[in-house]
């Protein structure tokens, strides 16, 4: 039996970003909320969430991504706002917004779809919705202290930075948090 990976498609974001994201994630958890919250090194754009997928099938993934590089151009982007996933009143995930080239990004998100389709991966069952996961909700908390903390936090938005290569992640879960290793880079346009 061949040996699985846990995988996903992303975009790295440069330490400035990430620097600016910290600030906003370290002036929310100020507010007490119980939440898995994700390290800062670990924030990326996810394109696509592969989950377990036989090693020997990297190299297939490899190839849809390069075929949906070439396609897209290298992408301007900037951290924008806050919002929550499903809703304020039973919030699941507390993430950072995009602002930028959005449309650009949302076309390269469904073609590389598309192409991870053809290969046998489902397809999406949700629109894309670009965005940094801050933290994950495990139980209830007070939605008029997070919307308070929300409008203190949501007005920031990072410097743009240029997203110009995709890359598929191997994902290992540890007991100190999740440990991500680059298998494949792919630069956009080319």
């Amino acid at each position: 039996m061949s040996e699985t990976i846990r995988t996903f498609i992303a975009i790295e974001l440069p330490e400035t970003v990430l620097s600016h994201i910290e600030k906003v994630q370290k002036g929310i958890k100020s507010y007490g909320f119980k939440a898995s919250w994700v390290q800062p090194k670990g924030i990326h754009l996810t394109l696509k969430f592969l989950g377990n997928i036989a090693a020997s099938d990297t190299e297939k993934v490899g190839e849809a991504m390069s075929e949906t590089a070439k396609a897209h151009r290298p992408i301007s982007l900037s951290a924008k706002g806050i919002g929550v996933f499903p809703g304020i009143k039973k919030p699941r995930v507390i993430w950072i917004g995009l602002s930028g080239d959005t449309h650009p990004l949302i076309q390269m998100q469904k073609m590389l779809d598309e192409n991870l389709q053809r290969l046998g991966f489902p397809a999406e069952d949700r629109p894309f919705k670009g965005h940094l996961t801050l933290a994950r909700i495990k139980e209830s908390i007070d939605a008029a202290k997070l919307l308070e903390a929300m409008n203190k936090f949501g007005s920031f938005e990072s410097e743009t930075f240029t997203a110009d290569k995709i890359i598929l992640f191997k994902s290992e879960l540890k007991p100190t948090g999740a440990v991500y290793t680059k298998l494949i880079n792919v630069n956009l346009g080319g």
